[in-house]
């Protein structure tokens, strides 16, 4: 059972290191984001207060620990849970900061984007919050894809594993040209059983095109007989005289 849900770290290495490194920046840019005026209220470098702790803090840190799963895991069970992980911090980085008014007497958890123009507090809402929970869906959806198109308890059956055949295979005869008439083919029988009688084998058969030949031969022969013998004498003899 344990070598079916196996498999090789390849399948999550990938997607797992680009998660630890958007778990680290989901988590960690709500305290460095100030020094270089990319930040949401209260914009100081390093402060902590409950809105950045359930809606960065804790998810970045989730989608962290989803990626060293993925990185680390040799069991689908493993790689798995981590896709997971990591696919439900994702979508609570889209949905966390929209949901907080419910539970924080209609006050946003979180703050708003510090910025003083337009454009960069719209950047500064998808890189905190919106796009990063995407990105981080998407990388543990292709994750989960890969994991789960493993096949489970199936291997490749080898040439010595394969079944013997318990029978001969039928001779082949080459294209353009065909079996030769004259010849019986010796029967097939299954593998194991007693040997041929020997009227199987295969054995020359005597054809009408065989006998010929020796037929003329004897006819030519009578013929030649028949030109070489003497002429019987025609003419007869009466008495001492000579018939002419």
């Amino acid at each position: 059972m344990a070598g079916m849900l196996q498999m090789r770290r390849s399948r999550g290495a990938f997607s797992g290191f680009l998660l630890i490194l958007l778990g680290l920046w989901g988590a960690l840019i709500p305290f460095i984001g100030p020094y270089f005026n990319f930040a949401y209220t209260p914009d100081k470098a390093w402060t902590y207060n409950t809105g950045r702790l359930w809606l960065e803090l804790l998810p970045g840190a989730a989608v962290f620990l989803g990626g060293v799963l993925l990185m680390a895991a040799r069991g689908r069970h493993t790689a798995l849970f981590g896709a997971l992980l990591a696919a439900a911090a994702g979508a609570w980085f889209v949905l966390g900061q929209s949901l907080s008014p419910l539970w924080n007497n209609h006050v946003a958890l979180g703050g708003s984007p510090a910025s003083s123009t337009q454009y960069m507090r719209i950047m500064e809402q998808l890189g905190f919050f919106t796009a990063l929970g995407v990105v981080i869906v998407f990388v543990a959806g292709a994750a989960l894809g890969r994991i789960a198109s493993v096949a489970s308890g199936l291997r490749p059956v080898d040439e010595a594993d394969e079944v013997p055949e318990t029978t001969d295979r039928a001779e082949r005869v080459p294209a353009g040209r065909t079996a030769p008439g004259d010849t019986v083919p010796v029967e097939r029988v299954p593998a194991g059983a007693s040997p041929l009688p020997a009227r199987t084998r295969m054995e020359p058969v005597a054809t009408r095109t065989d006998a010929e030949p020796a037929k003329r031969g004897w006819l030519d022969r009578r013929s030649r007989t028949e030109e070489t013998r003497p002429a019987q004498d025609t003419t007869g003899t009466v008495g001492s005289g000579t018939i002419q």
